[in-house]
């Protein structure tokens, strides 16, 4: 409000200002002083609900300071919006601004002489700023006193390099309070500037006595948070035995923030309600049933009847042993460089299950559902699997490595397997498949690493046991018309593979030597 009123004066040589404006600055002034008048009602209104409330509450002692307070704020504040009206009615008198009938004159709004001499040469508008920005600072010290702390109002007196919208300014910021505000300025504009301190005076009053409002009777405890809970003997039931627990209502305050510990550690609190929340290592000392006891204790500090009470409780709870359970279709071995998939669980866990897997001899591959997992294990050996959860370790599981089982050589034509112990009608297929078969176990758990392909070896026509000819295999499919063209009834062929290539789950290639050899008689 200041800040604008700046701005217009000094937009406007004080001589030049216009009657309108003037009497703008009155209508301005007028308003200022309705809202003064409307808050010293309300404070005076919040001084006597304080006294009522603490009155009605038995006169607490630890209230009583506040009400004391409450009236001491008052005073401060009457005094002081007192001292700033005979200011007024000082600018009003010496620069002769109302008429016989009390209405302001135009041509005496516009003096800037009269504001200039009480309040600079006079130094009384020093003195004004001196007891302006004295009020926030008692007001601080008194709410202190009653333990209201952190409260922080500001100077209401300030100079131009104090005001975010004069501090940059080249002209402006050089100008104290009173040159600011009273230097040059026409009596409307000057009355208008000290009813408007009186509003910031009496507003902070008002939030201050709002602040101690607020804080009679904190020191009770009411109840007015209300939560139906379950305390159960244990959340863990076994299908065919009773569920035994209690059903209670649990209540807070939320006028009230009690300091909760538990085990030495403060927990968050909201609405009243400690949110427990800690991981829970492994024991060492499992009984029997694989149960180990362990004791929560917490400690509530809270204010009751004005004093700091700790409330502390002991809660009986059992780490349970966890056990790893893992499912797959080859449960005591993996397959060397093969994506052997597993769902490695802790039942004991429930949905706080978040496992982690770490791998010796091998890598893992973590599938999209919690436990669910690919291990893709060394050459040979042993693979290790590190259990955890929360960042917690709960164990390992041992497999051996096995390497992938040779596949076995089929021949087939284009009606499908050709039975060997049977001569084939002369002059011999005209279409040859050679296939490599997987091992039976590992073509049906193992499907994404399981592709074989014979790439090595040849097909050879025997006569009399002598060599006649030969094609390369190179594929599934062999071109053998050619080669059996000069086959005749007693002929042999010959499958010798000596390569078979594997695809794995990765797409890569993996070579192995083969040593297969199938005779296929002529007849």
């Amino acid at each position: 409000m200041i800040g604008m009123m700046y701005l217009v004066l000094t937009a406007l040589l004080a001589l030049q200002v216009s009657n309108q404006i003037l009497q703008k600055f009155v209508l301005i002034n007028d308003s200022l002083e309705r809202t003064s008048r409307n808050y010293i009602q309300k404070n005076q209104f919040l001084v006597s609900t304080i006294a009522g409330t603490v009155e009605q509450q038995g006169n607490n002692e630890q209230d009583l300071p506040k009400v004391e307070a409450a009236r001491e704020l008052r005073a401060l504040s009457a005094e002081l919006t007192k001292y700033l009206d005979d200011l007024k009615n000082e600018v009003i008198t010496e620069a002769n601004v109302k008429d016989e009938q009390g209405n302001f004159k135009n041509a005496s709004l516009k003096n800037v002489e009269v504001p200039g001499f009480i309040f600079n040469n006079q130094r009384k508008g020093y003195e004004m700023q001196e007891k302006l920005n004295a009020f926030p600072e008692e007001v601080v010290r008194i709410l202190g006193k009653l333990g209201i702390d952190g409260v922080s109002f500001g100077d209401i007196a300030r100079d131009a390099k104090d005001i975010e919208l004069f501090k940059n300014d080249r002209e402006a910021r050089i100008k104290d309070f009173v040159n600011l505000n009273f230097v040059k300025s026409p009596v409307g504009a000057v009355l208008a500037t000290i009813s408007q301190f009186q509003n910031e005076v009496l507003n902070i009053e008002s939030e201050a006595l709002s602040l101690i409002s607020n804080s009679i009777g904190s020191f009770y405890f009411k109840s007015d948070v209300f939560k139906a809970s379950v305390a159960a003997n244990s959340n863990v039931v076994a299908a065919g035995t009773k569920f035994e627990g209690n059903l209670f209502i649990a209540s807070s305050s939320s006028s009230v923030q009690p300091k909760m510990v538990v085990d030495g550690k403060e927990v968050e609190v909201i609405d009243g309600f400690g949110q427990i929340e800690f991981p829970v290592a492994p024991a060492s000392d499992y009984d029997d049933r694989g149960l180990a006891k362990r004791t929560l204790k917490g400690e509530i500090t809270v204010n009751i009847a004005g004093k700091d009470s700790v409330l502390t409780v002991d809660y009986e709870y059992f780490v349970a042993q966890p056990v790893i359970r893992v499912q797959s279709e080859v449960v005591n071995r993996l397959y060397a460089e093969c994506a052997n998939d597993l769902i490695i669980d802790v039942p004991a866990l429930g949905n706080s299950y978040a496992p982690e897997f770490s791998v010796s001899n091998g890598t893992a591959i973590k599938g999209t559902r919690p436990g669910q997992v690919t291990i893709v294990p060394g050459n040979s050996g042993k693979v290790v699997i590190g259990v955890s959860s929360g960042g917690n370790k709960i164990g390992n599981v041992d497999y051996e490595i096995v390497p992938v089982p040779d596949p076995t050589v089929r021949i087939s034509d284009g009606r499908g397997p050709i039975d060997i112990s049977k001569a084939y009608p002369s002059p011999g297929p005209t279409t040859l498949r050679v296939e490599a078969i997987p091992e039976p176990t590992f073509g049906r758990t193992m499907a994404r690493d399981a592709n074989f392909e014979v790439t090595g070896g040849e097909v050879i026509l025997i006569r009399n046991e002598v060599p006649r000819g030969s094609v390369p295999i190179t594929g599934t499919n062999v071109a053998v018309r050619s080669l059996l063209e000069s086959a005749r009834q007693g002929d042999d062929l010959v499958i010798r593979v000596t390569e078979v290539t594997r695809t794995n789950f990765r797409g890569n290639k993996i070579k192995s030597s083969q040593n297969a050899l199938i005779r296929l008689p002529i007849n």
